[in-house]
């Protein structure tokens, strides 16, 4: 049995990590075991990811993606036909939400579904001012020039 971790003690001493605790403390939580869809992440490269969530008999009207900040949201309903009385419903057709906590940063490149897979690309990519850079030194600080004051002396 898990149990909960207490956080607390990091709040104190720390500042603008509380999304970070968040994520931690919804981990630990109880799943409520739903894993339809099976899906897959896969790290392409150093800054790009894959999911692969399989949703075969679902077209692209039936699928929805959502992009928000630091969440992706995969949703599929698919349309009953009630004129069909099925003998045996085996395909598991029943409708499903998946979300996926995105780090700062990430974006969805693209989506597309393929034989019976839906796969998103993502791709983490950091805003000019926030990639490392070199700062120059200067060995000698720049003199400022001496002000002149050009007129007349007082005796």
């Amino acid at each position: 049995m898990r149990t909960a971790m207490d956080f607390s003690p990091f709040y104190r001493s720390s500042i603008g990590f509380d999304r970070i605790f968040d994520l931690l403390e919804k981990a630990s939580l109880p799943q409520n075991g739903d894993n339809w869809p099976p899906y897959d992440i896969a790290k392409v490269s150093e800054d790009t990811y894959r999911i692969v969530i399989a949703v075969a008999g679902f077209g692209e009207a039936e699928l929805t993606i959502t992009h928000e900040p630091n969440m992706l949201m995969v949703s599929g309903a698919k349309a009953e036909n009630e004129e069909v009385q099925y003998l045996h419903h085996g395909l598991a057709l029943r409708p499903f939400a998946r979300r996926f906590e995105l780090a700062d940063h990430v974006s969805v490149i693209g989506a597309k579904l393929e034989n019976g897979l839906l796969i998103i690309d993502l791709k983490k990519e950091f805003p000019e001012e926030m990639k490392p850079r070199r700062i120059a030194i200067n060995a000698t600080p720049a003199k400022k020039p001496a002000k002149r004051i050009e007129g007349e002396v007082a005796a």
